[in-house]
């Protein structure tokens, strides 16, 4: 076997099997990617590690499979899910103190551990700003109870980010809930004593009404009832009559068995008494076919077996109802000084690709038609001889006139930072640079409205937990400009991708079927839909209760209609993730700064005139 020249390889290897033998699972799964780290029951997701193998890399890596590691081990997901409260807020300050809790136990038995997920803790502290932070209003609540939770468990000084959110919200934490907080260190080792703990924590901070139905209350009542159930089943008949029924059977049973045939031939008669009604309601004038309930229509015409739980907490929205025109303003602004420096190599490549299309439209004259434009240039020849007719010129349509392009944006969470901003300003050049040459362009968004589920799943929670309840989160699919509004109108929307919160989890297939409707309805002759993500369909709510590749294939599906059908050029850009793997038509960029120069690249060769020239554009696979 060819050794690798990867010289991350041998550390990514090394780690993963130290993170199977701190799991306790030797059959557990390690990958690293781009997408959100994350465990879903033996795969686990670490983030990428670079050639360069810096340190932050290598810090980060560790530390994250340190965490995950120690959840898997001291993890139970059945008594997490039975103590689990409904509500938003009390889900969140449930969710930061079982975390914590995981990580003290670790710390406790293998104190190793501890330093890797410091240096986890402090770099997304200092990444989310926790150390810039003076006032409870922008500090979350949930974060600083999980930070104090791994305090007082451990006694390990927290990173400055984290202790400052710590701090801010100490003080309330320990007025409010401190006699509960006495009985932290005998609740560690027991997750369903600590799922109780932390229930009355969050009862003692206020937050009691989320809660929800006390699970042990509730079992206790079953086992009462199945009692009374059992008692009364168990309880003799006073009158003796199935006695006396038994008795009379086992005396005659040639009586019984009479009276057992006269009953059957009764149930035959009033069988076929009953088809013949049927047969007499359901006859229909000669050509008429019976009238039948219309079955429900199926979530996605690419995959009748697909499902969702529910839809009715989905949401289709437009940017600017997600945020109020001053912080779209803000936003924007924001968005405009952090990527400042880039404006100049993607306006030189917005220019470059208005130059190509704008050359495809230097017009084109058919000349001697029976009608159409007068041709003046010919009137000589009308003036010299009478008899000559007139001659009139028609003008050629370019190719790419009539024309739509779609792009759908990633708005997951593993775009946030760099990616996302790069993404929105290239979205804002190219949608300007193509109005300029009289093509529409509409700008799409998608994202889930909350981590790990949201009001679905909380309504799954409530009724029972079935089995396979298909896509398991709330849709956010957001419209950041229509084909038809100018874009000086809707360019303060692009600043939403900003707004922090908003990129949470990502369900490409239902967004990419989603983008394709809206782009089919168009009245223009050819449309164009290009897609730009990071990773793979990920949300973790849904992949914990379905099979593992639920998501990815009906990506897959929705990919192989819409190339079906050929009502839209469908292509996709890939930024650190090979997109190649599920489009046909696809480039995978090493870096969001190269986003700008494949996105023109790419829209270029669609409308160039040359087949050869289209050919070989999008038959590149990579960039960079």
């Amino acid at each position: 076997m060819a050794q690798s020249d990867n010289p991350a390889d041998p550390f990514k290897k090394a780690l993963a099997e130290a993170t199977k033998v701190l799991a306790d699972n030797p059959e557990l799964s390690v990958t690293y990617s781009v997408d959100p780290a994350g465990l879903s029951g033996d795969a686990m997701r670490l983030p990428q590690i670079s050639r360069r193998m810096t340190r932050d890399e290598v810090l980060q890596a560790r530390g994250t499979a340190d965490a995950l590691a120690l959840r898997h081990k001291f993890h139970d997901e059945g008594t997490h899910s039975r103590y689990a409260p409904p509500g938003e807020m009390a889900r969140e300050l449930y969710e930061a103190m079982e975390t914590a809790r995981c990580e003290a136990m670790g710390a406790r038995e293998m104190p190793g551990t501890a330093g890797n997920i410091d240096a986890k803790i402090g770099a997304e502290a200092l990444r989310k700003g926790y150390d810039q932070i003076s006032d409870t209003a922008d500090a979350p609540l949930p974060v600083a109870a999980g930070y104090l939770i791994r305090h007082l468990a451990t006694g390990r000084k927290l990173p400055e980010g984290a202790r400052n959110v710590m701090e801010l919200w100490q003080g309330f934490i320990e007025e409010q809930a401190g006699g509960t907080l006495e009985d932290l260190q005998t609740k560690l080792s027991d997750q369903s004593a600590f799922a109780r703990f932390a229930r009355q924590i969050i009862d003692d901070l206020g937050y009691g009404d989320q809660l929800g139905d006390d699970p042990d209350a509730m079992e206790d009542e079953s086992e009462d009832e199945a009692d009374s159930d059992t008692e009364e089943q168990e309880e003799p008949d006073s009158t003796g009559e199935d006695d006396s029924d038994e008795t009379e059977t086992d005396a005659d049973p040639e009586q019984a068995q009479d009276e057992q045939q006269d009953e059957q031939q009764a149930q035959v008669s009033m069988d076929d008494l009953a088809d013949q009604e049927l047969g007499d309601e359901t006859e229909l004038p000669e050509g008429e076919a019976p009238l039948e309930p219309p079955q429900a229509a199926p979530v996605s015409e690419a995959d009748p077996g697909y499902t969702v739980y529910k839809t009715e907490y989905d949401e289709e929205v437009h940017a600017e109802d997600l945020a109020d025109p001053v912080e779209l303003e803000r936003l924007r602004a924001y968005l405009d000084q952090q990527l400042d420096p880039l404006k100049g190599a993607v306006g030189r490549l917005a220019n470059k690709l208005q130059r190509r299309l704008q050359a495809q439209q230097s017009r084109s004259w058919e000349f001697d038609r029976e009608e159409g434009i007068l041709d003046a240039g010919r009137l000589a020849r009308v003036v010299a001889n009478p008899t000559t007719p007139l001659s009139f010129k028609i003008e050629k349509d370019t190719e790419f006139r009539d024309t739509v392009v779609t792009l759908l944006l990633d708005n997951s969470g593993s775009m946030r930072g760099r990616p996302i901003s790069i993404a929105a300003i290239c979205a804002d050049v190219l949608a300007r640079t193509l109005e300029r040459c009289s093509v529409k362009v509409e700008i799409l968004g998608f994202t889930t409205r909350a981590w790990k589920g949201g009001l679905s799943r909380e309504a799954w929670l409530n009724e029972g937990r079935p089995q396979l309840p298909g896509r398991l989160n709330d849709l956010r699919h957001i419209i950041y400009k229509s084909a038809d509004a100018p874009m000086r109108r809707t360019r303060t929307n692009l600043g939403l991708m900003m707004k922090e919160g908003l990129l949470k989890e990502n369900i490409d297939g239902e967004a990419l079927e989603w983008a394709h409707r809206r782009t089919v309805a168009r009245r223009e002759q050819r449309k164009i839909l290009m897609v730009i993500s990071d990773g793979a369909p990920v949300d973790d709510s849904t992949l914990s209760v379905n099979p593992a590749n639920y998501l990815e294939k009906h990506l897959r599906d929705v990919i192989a209609m819409v190339e079906r059908r050929k009502q839209v050029e469908l292509l996709a850009i890939g930024i650190g993730h090979d997109v190649t793997r599920y489009y046909n038509r696809a480039v995978t960029i090493t870096d969001a700064d190269q986003l700008a120069g494949a996105m023109t690249e790419q829209l270029a060769a669609l409308f160039d005139s040359d087949p050869r020239a289209r050919a070989r554009v999008m038959g590149m696979r990579k960039a960079g």
